[in-house]
């Protein structure tokens, strides 16, 4: 079990989300009162190509170890600063397979979709930051650490310090993909 380090939104299409107290999920829109919030694609790039898509991007998380590992590697950033709405301490993020059900605080619950995707915005927030969120494996395979997107199914407030379920789907697990 793990926790929720920060809750971040902007109502802009910014690349940093400054913290909240706390932030209300409702149930197939995301984040209230975030620019991502909305049934279909709210990523301006994604608008451009398919506008009609349906927004699997809801909610963004990543996980606060992600933040010490860069400190390691000579950047700093905070939660917020490349655009989650939720920091995670505790939870494996990168490892759940598509799915997952993280039951954030005492109601809300969001559906694991995929990967973000990290773009070239994050070099403009630090230069030399895209190469530290992406890697490759031993296999030569793309390893992207910039967290996980997903979608609300069930609406309620989270704040700092609420605790994170985890329950994994059943059935063969999908490895997750971008999104």
């Amino acid at each position: 079990m793990g926790f929720i380090e920060a809750v971040s939104r902007s109502a802009q299409y910014t690349f940093s989300k400054p913290n909240e107290g706390v932030i209300r999920l409702i149930a197939g829109l995301g984040v209230e009162g975030d620019a991502h919030y909305g049934e279909t694609v709210r990523h301006r790039s994604r608008m451009a190509r398919t506008p009609g898509a349906p927004n699997l991007r809801q909610v963004h998380l990543i996980h606060a170890e992600l933040f010490e590992e860069l400190a390691e590697r000579g950047f700093t950033v905070a939660p917020g600063q490349i655009g989650e709405n939720v920091t995670t301490r505790g939870v494996d993020l990168l490892g759940l397979p598509a799915g997952t059900l993280l039951r954030l605080g005492p109601e809300a619950v969001v559906e694991v979709t995929g990967l973000r995707n990290p773009c070239a915005q994050i070099d403009g927030f630090q230069q030399g930051l895209m190469k530290e969120v992406l890697g490759r494996d031993a296999d030569g395979e793309v390893v992207r650490k910039a967290g996980i997107m997903g979608v609300v199914v069930t609406g309620g407030e989270i704040r700092p310090g609420d605790e994170i379920r985890v329950t994994l789907p059943d059935g063969p697990h999908r490895k997750l993909e971008p999104v």
